[in-house]
Formats: C-alpha cells, sequence, structure tokens
C-alpha cells in the first residue's frame, strides 16, 4: 500500500513487514510463564485481535492461550464488513485479504412467485453500498484465514507473540493487593500432562473464550435477553444446482421456510443459512439432532421450482442463537465503578451474541478486541492511568446494546412472511435505509475521557466525533502519490494529530505554522508533555498536515520542520507526513485540477483549518481549531502521564 516506512534504522534486506524484535520480543519464554502482563483466553476474532495490538507494546508480557491443539481449521464467521477491512489495513493486510476473498457486491432478494403458487422468483436486488460508506468492499472469508493474518502481525510484531496452543481456562479469582492481582487455574488439553491443572498469575485478564465463557462465569456476569433461540441449518457445500443465483448474495423467502445464502471465497464453495425455526424450550437436543439430509430436504423446498444436489460438504452445523448481552464487561460491580480498577475483561460471544444473519458477530468482537488492547498497552508501558480501563466496558457495552436493537428489528423482518409486510419492499428500503449498521459504522462515542465535546464539530463536519475517521483523497507531497488519508494509520499504538491547514501557503507565517511551532517546541506540547526524553518526535503521536495548496505550488521543504520529523539513530527525516489536498486529477490531468471535490470539500473541513485527534483505534477523539493550545495538552491529558 505504499505506506510501509523501513531502512530509517539501517538498511533492510528481507521481508519488510517483520519488525525488529524488542522488549520480551527479545527472549520470550517458550513455556507459559507462571506470570505475565496480560492473559488473553481464547484465539477467536476478539482475542487474536487484541494479541496482535499488544505485541506493538514489547514492554507487556502478553500471552494468548487456546484449548484447540493448534489454529481455527474451518467453520465459525465468515462475513467480514467494511469497517473490519479498513481495520485489516491498519494491521497492514487488507489487500491481501481482499485478493482472496469473496467480494458482495449486491444481495438478491427472492419471494414467493404470485403467477405461481409453490414457486420463488426473484423481485429485487440492492447495492451494497450504494452511499459510498466506505471506500473498502464486503468481503466473505472464513474466520480461519483472518485469524492467520492476525497471528501472522503478532509473530512479526516486536513482541514475537504466538498462541499458547493446548491449555484451557477453569477459573480465576482477584487478589487486589498482589502486584499479578489475577490467580488463574488452567488446565492442560493435551501433551503428556493432559487434564493436569496449575495456576498462573496475571495483572490482566481478557476473556475472549465464546458464548459459553467461563471467564464470564468466574466474573459472575450472565448473558441475559432471548429466553429462546433460533436455530439455523447452515452448511459449507459444492454442488450442482440450476438456481441462476448461486454465485450472488441472496436472502429467499418462500412459503417452505427461508435462507440467507452467502457464496463462499474461491469460486466454488457457498455457505447456506437454512432457518430452522424458533426453538420451543426444551427442544434443544432434538433440533440439534435433525439429519443433515432433512437440511438438504428443506432447502429444495425453499428454492422450488430450483434444486440443489450437494456434491462435498466440508462443513455443517445446526447453529442455535438468541440476542443476548451482559450488563458490563468488566469484573467490577456498577455501583464501583471507578473507586477500583477493573482487572478482568470480557469481549466478543463472551458477552454479547447476535443472529446469523447481520453477519456481526466476528466483526464487533475485533473492535472490542482492539478497543482494550491499545488501552490495555498503553496503561501497562506507563503512558496512560489505569482509569482509562473503566472505559472498556463503557464504550464497547451500549455498542452491543444498540447492535441487538437494531439486529432484533433485522431478524423480525428476515422471518416476516412476505404478505405480512405493508409493502413488498419493506426488508430491501431497511437494508438500504440503514446501510451503516451492515457496514460496522454505526458505533458512535460519547463525551468522556477519551471523546471529546462537539464545540468544534462544525470545523470538520464530515468527521464526527466519537465515530471511526472515515479516509479521503489526498496527494503526499515527497512522492506526489495519490492515496486516502487514514490509509497511513498503522495499528501502532499512537494517536494521530491531522492538521488541515488554514489557507496561507506552507512555510508562511500562519496559524498553522504557529501550531507546528507550539507542538514542537513548547513544553506545555502534548506531544513534548507525553513523549519520553530521549524518544524520537514521533514515537506516541503522528503528527500529520494537509496543505489546501495544489502539491505543484509548495516544496516539500516548505513544510514546518514538526511537520518533518527526524526518526531513527541517524535522525534521518520523515517524508511521509506532509500531504496536499488534491486527487489523482490534479497529477494525470494537471490542466483540471482543482476542479473535483478534495478533502475539505468532502469532510466539511473549515477552510480556516482544524486540528482532528484520532484514537489508536480510528476513531475521532476530538476537533479543535487551530490556534488551540490549552486545550489540545488538557484533552490528551485526561488519559496520558506526563513523561516528563
Amino acid at each position: 500500500m505504499h505506506h510501509m516506512q523501513f531502512h530509517h534504522h539501517g538498511y533492510v534486506s528481507g521481508e519488510p513487514r517483520i519488525q525488529e524484535a524488542a522488549g520480551i520480543g527479545l527472549n520470550r519464554p517458550e513455556e507459559l510463564p507462571a506470570q505475565m502482563d496480560v492473559l488473553i483466553v481464547g484465539t477467536g476474532p476478539a482475542g487474536m485481535v487484541a494479541a496482535a495490538q499488544l505485541a506493538q507494546y514489547p514492554d507487556v508480557h502478553t500471552r494468548i492461550i487456546e484449548r484447540r491443539p493448534g489454529r481455527l481449521v474451518l467453520g465459525q464467521a465468515d462475513g467480514i464488513q467494511a469497517r473490519s477491512v479498513e481495520t485489516f489495513q491498519c494491521f497492514g493486510f487488507a489487500e491481501r485479504i481482499i485478493n482472496e476473498a469473496y467480494r458482495i457486491t449486491e444481495t438478491a432478494f427472492w419471494n414467493p412467485d404470485p403467477e405461481h403458487p409453490g414457486h420463488i422468483v426473484r423481485t429485487g436486488r440492492t447495492s451494497d453500498d450504494a452511499h459510498g460508506i466506505s471506500e473498502f468492499p464486503h468481503l466473505i472469508v472464513n474466520q480461519a484465514r483472518v485469524l492467520d493474518y492476525f497471528a501472522e502481525f503478532a509473530r512479526r510484531s516486536p513482541a514475537r507473540t504466538v498462541p499458547d496452543y493446548g491449555y484451557e481456562f477453569v477459573t480465576l479469582e482477584v487478589q487486589q493487593d498482589e502486584e499479578y492481582p489475577v490467580l488463574v487455574t488452567l488446565r492442560r488439553t493435551e501433551g503428556e500432562a493432559e487434564g493436569e491443572e496449575f495456576t498462573v498469575r496475571a495483572k490482566y485478564v481478557f476473556g475472549g473464550d465464546g458464548a459459553a465463557s467461563r471467564v464470564r462465569k468466574a466474573i459472575g456476569r450472565r448473558l441475559e435477553g432471548d429466553s429462546a433461540n433460533h436455530a439455523w441449518g447452515v452448511m459449507d457445500v459444492l454442488s450442482e444446482t440450476d438456481f441462476p443465483d448461486i454465485r450472488t448474495k441472496c436472502i429467499i423467502h418462500s412459503d417452505a421456510g427461508s435462507i440467507l445464502h452467502i457464496p463462499r471465497e474461491g469460486g466454488f464453495l457457498t455457505r447456506i443459512y437454512v432457518d430452522l425455526g424458533e426453538v420451543p424450550e426444551g427442544g434443544s437436543k432434538a433440533i440439534r439432532a435433525t439429519p443433515f439430509e432433512d437440511v438438504v430436504k428443506k432447502l429444495n423446498e425453499i428454492i422450488h421450482p430450483y434444486t440443489l444436489e450437494v456434491k462435498d460438504v466440508p462443513w455443517h452445523s445446526i447453529y442455535e442463537v438468541g440476542h443476548r448481552v451482559t450488563d458490563k464487561f468488566d469484573d467490577v460491580p456498577v455501583e464501583e465503578t471507578g473507586s477500583r480498577i477493573p482487572r478482568v475483561f470480557i469481549g466478543g460471544d463472551a458477552c454479547h451474541t447476535h443472529s446469523a444473519k447481520a453477519g456481526q458477530g466476528m466483526n464487533v468482537s475485533m473492535q472490542d478486541g482492539w478497543n482494550i488492547a491499545w488501552k490495555l498497552g498503553q496503561v501497562l508501558s506507563g503512558r496512560a492511568a489505569e482509569s482509562l480501563l473503566d472505559t472498556y466496558s463503557a464504550e464497547r457495552q451500549s455498542v452491543a446494546v444498540d447492535l441487538i436493537n437494531f439486529d432484533k428489528e433485522w431478524s423480525t423482518l428476515m422471518a416476516t412472511k412476505t404478505e405480512q409486510f405493508s409493502k413488498p419492499h419493506e426488508i430491501e428500503e431497511f437494508y438500504v435505509k440503514t446501510a451503516e449498521f451492515p457496514a460496522g459504522f454505526m458505533t458512535e462515542y460519547s463525551e468522556g475521557q477519551l471523546t471529546g465535546g462537539t464545540e468544534h464539530q462544525a470545523l470538520a463536519s464530515g468527521y464526527p466525533i466519537g465515530k471511526r475517521f472515515k479516509a479521503a483523497p489526498v496527494i503526499r507531497r515527497c512522492d506526489a502519490l495519490p492515496t486516502q488519508l487514514g490509509h497511513q494509520a498503522f495499528a501502532d499504538g499512537r494517536y494521530r494529530i491531522y492538521v488541515f491547514a488554514d489557507r496561507e501557503a506552507p512555510g508562511a507565517d500562519s496559524r498553522t505554522e504557529r501550531l507546528a511551532e507550539w507542538l514542537g517546541s513548547s513544553p506545555e506540547s502534548p506531544i513534548l508533555k507525553f513523549t519520553p526524553e530521549g524518544e524520537d518526535f514521533g514515537a506516541r503521536f503522528e503528527v500529520d498536515v494537509v496543505y489546501q495548496q495544489r502539491y505543484t505550488e509548495f516544496e516539500f521543504t516548505d513544510a514546518h520542520p514538526t511537520f518533518r520529523p527526524k526518526t531513527g539513530e541517524f535522525g534521518v527525516r520523515d517524508y511521509y507526513r506532509v500531504y496536499s489536498a488534491g486527487t489523482i486529477t490534479d497529477i494525470n490531468f494537471p490542466e483540471r485540477a482543482g476542479e473535483e471535490p478534495d478533502i475539505f470539500d468532502l469532510r466539511g473541513i473549515s477552510r480556516d483549518g482544524a486540528i482532528v485527534i484520532v484514537r489508536p483505534d480510528q476513531y475521532v477523539a476530538n476537533i479543535l481549531p487551530l490556534d488551540a493550545r490549552e486545550e489540545l495538552t488538557e484533552f490528551f491529558g485526561r488519559s496520558m502521564l506526563p513523561q516528563r
């Protein structure tokens, strides 16, 4: 993606994605040690993302355990929302996973044919992202591959994190006054010592151990919500069929039942969810015993007049799910929040479960894991106060609740018989109207320690405070590279301070220039205040500037030195922080330069400039005017600890 930076510590001849080992990564114990900073339970999406992000904090000793003997092979989730692909970009593997995935461009709707009772007919199609909510695609790829990429990232990161397979979590207790307060009982699940129990100690535990989470049970939390489950027969199949939309995502309703049909990556495999209805009380065992042949028979009844003959079934399952959520995602009782530090956190299915149909589960779980991980990294590396950890449950629990409420409306619509809709196109309209939800962009964190108020929102109306930072086209000045601002942000645990310049030319006396001078030299500058002496200027914060001038109207060297910071032991300048507000048209058709809307137009940024602060997990934290000083330092000071 042209954003990787290397050679600044000396020549790199091998794979540049393998970072230099540091901290714990220099001599990481092979065996699970008796004590560690963070113990992550479960290598699902929540746990694996958390391990990947924490591997960027090499002074934090993180372990991730898994009861299986090795990596996940197949099954589980496969829907990847655009928000997740944005996340993959941050972790450096979006392009590779896009190349191997199935891309959803539209959804086809099939309903009973009024002319031919007992037949289905295609009644509509909706584009998957007609509103341009993201420049990234909506993908289908097996969860196992997603986990592989995060595992690769963790292994190549400075901490050299790899999962410890063959251990299962039994229980834990928190002993407040110890240095490693969480006493965890584990059991070996393989090898000569199989079945043997032993204890380890951790400062913090993150449970990403699924809907039957023992970590959740150990902290006394319960999943609450639907009393009844909904059952689905799900299969990955190779088939012979005359159904014309076999390679298109479909929602099929017929008098015989409903299907969610998902083509899988690779061109041949398809995943089919056959609705088996609500599970009556005590009926779970009977439904789970449904023979595979019966599910295939029902599938064929639903798609009549078409037929589907199964040739191979790599995976199938009877899957029961309800909408449920726990009241809090950590171990501190609601009434004691703020009075003591949370030590145990849960994420993913351990604290919220969703219907299969909206394709939410894996996506939301990854954001849980990312959210807790950068916060644990900041606290354990001495950058932030422990109070930061209260924000995990506060932020993610409300996201889960919103999602479940939305998911319920969605599921009700999916299960409604066609004749019950007041308008036949209701479900399609709902699908489009709420395009942000399926793409994963509804999350909006509210004002607090990490999220500023909206006083200055008007300075950049297209970056809603508390929502994810939406990339937009710019030109990197040093090499005239048309790119997207946001795509350069690597998951390295740093905050990003985007300075959108005022109208003055780079280097001229201006509010932008004075801000740069202050950021680079004042002891009150958040960058100097919160970065330890001796570390690079860009060690804890990345400062990027976007000038309004065309890239041909100024030189990279005109930008203030703060925007060209020295890096590495040779003190070489970072060329990648200076941008021009243009698009590829400026380069390809210079005579038409400036005709297209630029980032200032697209994101409603004031031509008087603005500062946009983005968190390590890509959410917009605050917007301030260019002459903000105390407000800027105060904002970071809410969670960060002074380093000098």
